[in-house]
Order: C-alpha cells, then sequence, then structure tokens
C-alpha cells in the first residue's frame, strides 16, 4: 500500500501529473480481438502517464462470458480495479448491494454533465442520483458491413439496402461466397434480429417492446415482419459455421463473406487489416432502410476496495477516460463514436463520418441495455440463437415465444 499522504494528494486532484510512485490498477474487459486490443493499448497507455500502471486482465469470449466471472470475482471479495460493462442495467444489482463507487466527485470535478453527449449516457451510469460509471464510446448495433471484392466476383452491384441485399444472396452462393456471417454466440444473434426490428419496423417499435413490455405491438404487423426478414438473414447465414464475432468480420474482410450485420465496432477489424472504408469495403448504417444508430457503449465501474492508494488510482483513470486525447486515440481504433461533444475527429474515416453525421442529426435510439434487464436479454439471447441455428422454427413460431418473453420481461 501507498502512503497514505500520497493517496489523499491524488483524491484532491484525480489530474495531477504523473504520481511519485506507481499503484497497479487491475482492469477487466473483454476487448481482445486485434482492433480491440490496439484501441485499448490507448487506454492503457493513457493511464501509465498518470504514474500508475494499467495491469490488463482481459476476458476472452466476449461479454457474455467475462460478465459471470467479473460479477463472481466482486461478490467473492476479490474485486479488480475497474471492470468494463455496457451502459445500461448490467450493474444495477452491484450497485445496489453497495459494491461500486459512487464517483459523482470525479464527474463533477471533470464536468461531464456538460461534455457528454447524448446526456443518456451519463444517466445510464447515475442511480438515485449519483454517477457510478465513466462512459468511453458511443457504440451502435445497426450497420451492415459489405465486403467490396465478394460483389464484384459475384457479379453484382454493392447493395444499397436490406432489400437488395437479400436479393443479391442467390448469386454471391453462385459464386462461392458466404452471403452473411454470423458467429455462432447468442448475443451475436439477438444483436442481429435487434437491428432488423428497430430498421424494418423502426425504433419506436423496439422502445415500446422492450421499454413499456408491449406485448400487443410484439405480437403485431410490424414484428411478423421482422421475423420474415430474420429467416431470410438464417437462409442467408447458412454454412456459417464459426463462433467469434471478429472471425465473422473477418471472413467479409477477406471477401468470403458478402457482409455481416455488426456493431462499429467491426471497423477496428478493417482498420487493423489496413483496409479502406469506401473504397475496399462498404458500410449501411440503418442497413440502408432508415437513418438510425443506438447510443450504447462501453462505461468502466470501480469496486469498492479498502486501500485509498487504489480509490485515488480509480478517481485518476476515470478521468483519464474522458479526456480529450485519450478518447480521439481509443475511438479512431476501437470503430466508436466519442462520448464528448467537442473533441476533433479530423482523421475520421467515411464510417465514422456517417455515424457521427446521424449522431449530430439527433436520428438516435437508446440502446436494448438499457431497456431490458439482463434477466431478460438471456431470455431473448436463447431464442434467436435456437431460432438462427434451427431452420425449422418457423417465424410464427419464434414470434409467439418472443411475445411470451416480452409478457413476463421485468
Amino acid at each position: 500500500m501507498k502512503p497514505f499522504k500520497l493517496a489523499t494528494a491524488l483524491v484532491a486532484s484525480v489530474t495531477l501529473p504523473a504520481a511519485a510512485f506507481a499503484t497497479e490498477l487491475d482492469v477487466t474487459h473483454w476487448w481482445t480481438s486485434g482492433g480491440e486490443a490496439a484501441a485499448v493499448a490507448e487506454m492503457a497507455t493513457a493511464f501509465d502517464a498518470s504514474g500508475n500502471k494499467w495491469v490488463d486482465a482481459a476476458i476472452a469470449g466476449g461479454g457474455s462470458t467475462a460478465r459471470p466471472i467479473i460479477v463472481s470475482r466482486i461478490l467473492g471479495g476479490d474485486p479488480m480495479g475497474a471492470f468494463q460493462f455496457n451502459h445500461g442495467r448490467q450493474a444495477e444489482e452491484l450497485i445496489e448491494a453497495g459494491l461500486l463507487r459512487d464517483i459523482t466527485a470525479v464527474a463533477e470535478a471533470e464536468g461531464w454533465k456538460d461534455l457528454i453527449n447524448p446526456p443518456s449516457l451519463l444517466d445510464a451510469c447515475t442511480l438515485d442520483g449519483k454517477i457510478y460509471c465513466a462512459p468511453v464510446n458511443i457504440h451502435s448495433w445497426q450497420w451492415l458491413w459489405l465486403s467490396n471484392a465478394a460483389f464484384e466476383k459475384a457479379g453484382v452491384p454493392v447493395p444499397a439496402n436490406w432489400e437488395d441485399y437479400v436479393a443479391s444472396a442467390p448469386k454471391l452462393r453462385e459464386a462461392g461466397i458466404l452471403p452473411l456471417a454470423l458467429g455462432g454466440q447468442a448475443w451475436q444473434s439477438a444483436g442481429l434480429f435487434n437491428v432488423l426490428m428497430a430498421t424494418i419496423a423502426g425504433p419506436d417499435v423496439l422502445a415500446k417492446i422492450y421499454g413499456e413490455g408491449d406485448a400487443e405491438l410484439a405480437a403485431g404487423e410490424d414484428m411478423a415482419r421482422v421475423f420474415v426478414a430474420a429467416a431470410s438473414a438464417r437462409d442467408m447465414s447458412r454454412g456459417s459455421n464459426i463462433q467469434d464475432w471478429n472471425l465473422a468480420t473477418n471472413m467479409v474482410i477477406t471477401g468470403q463473406a458478402g457482409g455481416q450485420i455488426m456493431g462499429d465496432w467491426a471497423q477496428g477489424e478493417f482498420a487493423v487489416a489496413n483496409l479502406v472504408a469506401g473504397e475496399d469495403y462498404t458500410c449501411l448504417p440503418g442497413l440502408g432502410v432508415r437513418s438510425v444508430i443506438s447510443t450504447g457503449g462501453d462505461a468502466f465501474y470501480f469496486p469498492v476496495i479498502d486501500d485509498p492508494a487504489i480509490t485515488a488510482a480509480q478517481d485518476v483513470l476515470a478521468a483519464t477516460l474522458l479526456k480529450p486525447e485519450t478518447q480521439v486515440a481509443f475511438n479512431l481504433k476501437k470503430g466508436s463514436l466519442p462520448v464528448r461533444g467537442d473533441v476533433n475527429l479530423e482523421a475520421a474515416n467515411d464510417c465514422m463520418k456517417k455515424g457521427l453525421e446521424i449522431l449530430a442529426a439527433g436520428d438516435t435510439m437508446p440502446d436494448v441495455n438499457m431497456l431490458n434487464t439482463e434477466d431478460t436479454n438471456n431470455q431473448l439471447n436463447d431464442l434467436f440463437v435456437q431460432f438462427f441455428q434451427d431452420g425449422s422454427i418457423t417465424p410464427e413460431a419464434a414470434q409467439a415465444s418472443f411475445v411470451r418473453i416480452v409478457e413476463t420481461k421485468d
């Protein structure tokens, strides 16, 4: 443990230059792909510059694998110094149990309320008027990533929207190209479905069903069209025998697949592969159907640890994550948008600029994690992974199961 005097000094000013002695902070996250690793390295470098030490504790397998491990460590009395969750309700029970720190003082000292855009990101970190997390990016799911080379090989134009994409599937198959790359993890199937729901039925429909538990709307014609579209996606992804999302992205990068529905974090993989947006690949926000992006993303939480030096280092990390230079360096490599509305992103590529334009126009929607509890999301994940892996399940049967989940959601 470092001298209490030093720890007190750091608490008093989270923006002090490098400390005389480094405090090691165990930071747990699930960013392990090439693009993600490059992005998180920017955070670690910025934190290390404070004189402290980022001790990386990445967990492979995505959030569905990492979250139970993180919770288990905290409940077991072995908390990490900081951890990544998504914006929303994932940490609600840990906060209510008094296991996570209130970092309102850091947020106020750094002026987050005036800087974070949209304000809903900071609201998602707030419970009973206290701020418990530091939002670091805006991630949106509503993107279709297309391989220009794959469509050239198939002899068809690069699609401009979902309808064109579905129509191109037979030609892609004839050319030996998988139309749609989809990994086997449940969250990928659920994410794909929710994108179809937000773009085909509309963001208002998604918000009413997930946010208000509108079972009548869940059983209606708008959602029937979504399940038919999901069946088309299932057929297009037939033969996609991979597990991880980044492997699916790599199929698009290498032209083995025509496209992938995945969040904007896929941009990080294209960047690592040195592909150029608008030339080597095409991105369609809102599937080219409607101009909308969700404002979900990632945030860092800080467990309660009875060590003044650790507490001080947590405050430094929280402040560092939202510094302008950290926001720019991290998000350019992550493929996400910054949470600060005042940073310079002249280096943004074609796809990031599209996202920034949509954000500026206010065409946004809440992320599913802000509307559903973890339990509801897990039920939906189970439903959608079964639907996408079992071609015998009809759209009508899947919709009936969907309605039952909505009727009992908490």
